[in-house]
């Protein structure tokens, strides 16, 4: 069966309650409360988008995520009580979209989900029936280049796979070159979601600059204004 949403928690009354509310507004949902169960449920049904808490019993959903991420493309939201700035990093790490601290209130979980599935709708759509285009290559400095293509960074000639929202900031900086590009006008150009904290795209800078920069400490390509926002020299 196709769902909308998974959610997985340990805690049957929190999983229960979110899951029945986003069904009373039409976006399909399920709940299982284990590691082995979100494993099961995953290889029987089609999910689009996994809420995910880190605890879940004596299993971790860290765990469940990297295995996720090896088998499939959904977005993932890490949902926990957990608030610790390394457990949000590791989140974001491993291939989190996003993490949402608990207690959460449902109209504005519910908000975001509809705001991240559509989000991910229209890139697919676009993808499946863009016409070929001429693919544009822009430098982003000596030996590296960017394909609009390919979506694949090119550094010393070897390319370098990108994942989707790192492309998309990669090519709004590009776009932008030589002018500083605020949070704010990230949040909303790059992620179009006003619930997305900073911290997203402070760990999306940071991979991109592992994959451009000779030191990533140092960054010579894309530049930290701070306080204000980001800018790819011109």
């Amino acid at each position: 069966m196709d769902y909308k949403v998974l959610m997985i928690d340990d805690d049957k009354v929190i999983a229960q309650s979110t899951a029945e509310y986003f069904n009373m507004f039409d976006l399909k949902t399920a709940f299982v409360t284990s590691y082995e169960e979100a494993v099961a449920f995953l290889e029987k049904n089609t999910v689009s988008l996994l809420l995910l808490d880190i605890n879940l019993g004596d299993k971790s959903g860290f765990d469940l995520c990297k295995q996720v991420r090896e088998n499939y493309d959904m977005p993932i939201l890490f949902v926990s009580a957990r608030t610790s700035d390394d457990d949000v990093l590791i989140a974001l790490n491993i291939g989190g979209d996003d993490y949402i601290k608990k207690p959460y209130t449902l109209s504005i979980l519910l908000a975001k989900v509809k705001t991240i599935l559509s989000r991910y709708e229209k890139a697919a759509s676009a993808a499946s029936t863009a016409p070929a285009s001429k693919s544009i290559s822009y430098s982003l400095s000596d030996g590296i280049t960017l394909d609009t293509n390919t979506h694949k960074l090119k550094v010393n000639g070897e390319a370098v796979s990108l994942k989707d929202m790192e492309y998309k900031l990669l090519l709004y900086l590009l776009e932008n070159r030589g002018r500083v590009v605020t949070k704010d006008e990230l949040l909303k150009n790059v992620w179009d979601d006003e619930f997305t904290g900073e911290g997203t795209i402070a760990v999306h800078i940071r991979h991109l600059r592992e994959k451009i920069e000779k030191d990533p400490k140092e960054p010579l390509v894309i530049k930290t204004i701070w306080g204000v926002g980001y800018i790819l020299d011109a």
